[in-house]
């Protein structure tokens, strides 16, 4: 006989458990697949003028007559006023209360924008008052008094930016939650100060010297880069404590699905329907992208607003990271007691952060 004896084999896994496993994880990139679109298709496939704000520019009887004629016409797609004086519209544009103003006229019928503001809402303003230049026998002259940098062409780099600084953000809560999860609260918040930082700092750079969307004011840029970043990481690290490895999932919809869509960075709201432009007024994509720019482009117009909204997310998530801290030191979070359970958990982890890459 051997003096050793034979290990028993291990008991292979029953092919219903590991089917249950499977079809549980697959809850989440399904449920990220409906997400994603009805979010995107639902905030941009059809564009359409939601009130959208324009002006006819002039005070006497003719100007109220086309003005009112616009807006009979178009219904709820404009939102259509007088503005008495070239000058006043201008001042509208810059700051962004409307997007497109017409001066009538004989021989050159004009039309201002500010594309900056929003390329798409520019196109919208040409597309709806053409017709009505063409009406009045003469081409359609179109002025931008606030056009952006000849680096971003569109304006739509902001967007983009945004993308970049988000999925940097976000996807870091993941490891942040998981893999720190031995780590206390105080660790993981003071980690999540230095990923927002770094976050920012690349945002920073993208935005300067290699994309060159920011030709003034970058300090500015990077700042709201971090108020930001941090409000996405500190929300994430405080929600990761009672939501675990749905906490992935709750990240895109809070910041992929219903942020990329009512930032404001592709289509302004007054071009989307009601649900996605009332997001706009409070959600943290929004006051990031307007929040830079009007830094960049409108001399600071609105600025503090979009600050403060940021700094209000930024509080919720320190909010979070506190209530986080208070249930996890009263105990309530406990430790899976045996190796088969720390296993499963260190399995979930993983799969988190490999999810959390998705947008």
């Amino acid at each position: 006989m051997s003096a050793t004896a034979e290990a028993p084999a291990a008991a292979a896994p029953r092919t219903r458990d590991v089917l249950r496993h499977v079809l549980l994880h697959l809850v989440t990139p399904l449920l990220m697949c409906l997400g994603m679109g009805l979010a995107y298709m639902g905030a941009f496939v059809t564009p359409e003028p939601n009130d959208m704000p324009v002006a006819v520019v002039g005070s006497g009887p003719q100007a109220q007559v086309l003005a009112q004629t616009v807006e009979d016409k178009a219904g709820d797609a404009l939102d259509v006023r007088t503005l008495p004086d070239r000058a006043r519209a201008v001042d509208a544009l810059k700051s962004l209360d409307i997007a497109g103003a017409f001066v009538p006229g004989a021989r050159t019928p004009e039309l201002i924008v500010a594309s900056a503001g929003s390329d798409m809402s520019a196109m919208a303003a040409q597309k709806i008052f053409t017709p009505i230049a063409a009406e009045q026998g003469a081409p359609l002259k179109v002025t931008d008094v606030a056009a952006p940098v000849a680096d971003d062409p569109t304006g739509q780099g902001l967007f983009f930016l945004l993308v970049a600084v988000s999925i940097g953000s976000y996807a870091s809560v993941a490891v942040l939650g998981a893999a720190g999860a031995g780590l206390r609260m105080r660790v993981r918040a003071g980690l999540a100060v230095g990923v927002s930082f770094a976050v920012s700092l690349i945002g920073a750079a993208l935005a300067g010297p290699l994309f060159h969307l920011a030709h003034q004011g970058l300090w500015g840029v990077w700042a709201m880069c971090w108020l930001y970043s941090a409000g996405v990481l500190f929300i994430g690290v405080g929600l990761h404590t009672f939501l675990k490895r749905w906490t992935t999932l709750t990240m895109m919809v809070l910041f992929v699905m219903l942020n990329f869509t009512t930032s404001g960075g592709l289509f302004r709201p007054e071009l989307q329907n009601g649900f996605f432009g009332s997001l706009h007024a409070f959600w943290n994509g929004a006051g990031f992208v307007e929040g830079i720019r009007s830094h960049l482009y409108f001399g600071g117009h609105d600025l503090g607003a979009h600050v403060w909204t940021l700094a209000g997310w930024l509080a919720a998530g320190l909010l979070c990271v506190g209530a986080a801290g208070l249930w996890e030191r009263r105990g309530r979070v406990a430790a899976a007691p045996v190796a088969a359970s720390r296993d499963a958990d260190r399995a979930d982890q993983e799969e988190e952060m490999e999810e959390s890459v998705g947008v």
